[in-house]
């Protein structure tokens, strides 16, 4: 019997009006994840990348599946 369990959530965003991206510095090569506005563009930043495991709490934390656009 487990008294204590850990359980998997997933935070949300307006599909309709977000698009997660990856923002990549193209003079230091620093990685940060998060959701561009669809209408103005406007990047919100969620957290940096630093490497592969990173990218993979991103898209858990946040149910991505499939191709994350990068932007620089």
């Amino acid at each position: 019997m487990r008294l204590f369990h850990k359980k998997e959530s997933h935070q949300s965003y307006d599909a309709e009006k977000l698009t997660p991206v990856i923002r990549s510095s193209i003079c230091t090569g620093e990685k940060a994840a998060g959701f561009r506005e669809k209408d103005t563009g406007k990047f919100q930043e969620i957290m940096l990348i630093r490497n592969e495991t990173d990218l993979e709490e991103f898209r858990r934390q946040y149910g991505i599946t499939g191709e994350i656009e990068t932007i620089y």
